[in-house]
């Protein structure tokens, strides 16, 4: 067996840096994010995402099966979120206190 010197590890290529996070956008190409990157952005489960796009209770795009999130979906789900409270929830039940 000859003796080679080691072979370079090769590294992923770095994965892109979103417009937002660099300062530059360009309007030219329009940005989507996937599942992970538009929860990231809310601040909300990816689950949660998932299921309310799976159900088109919310905004999305999907490109063949692949689901995907514009700026505008993403706004569009804010100004929704950013309606006021309308009162208490009725639905939920107070469970009693077991005896003591």
């Amino acid at each position: 067996m000859r003796d080679s010197p080691p072979r370079p590890r090769r590294r992923p290529p770095p994965s892109p840096t979103p417009a937002h996070a660099t300062g530059r956008h360009d309007e030219q190409e329009p940005r989507l994010y996937t599942p992970a990157e538009a929860a990231a952005l809310l601040r909300v489960p990816e689950s949660w995402l998932r299921r309310r796009a799976g159900r088109r209770q919310i905004p999305c795009t999907f490109l063949g099966k692949h689901l995907r999130f514009s700026a505008a979906d993403l706004a569009a789900l804010i100004a929704v979120a950013a309606e006021p409270a309308t009162g208490r929830r009725s639905h939920r039940r107070r469970r009693p206190l077991p005896p003591t």
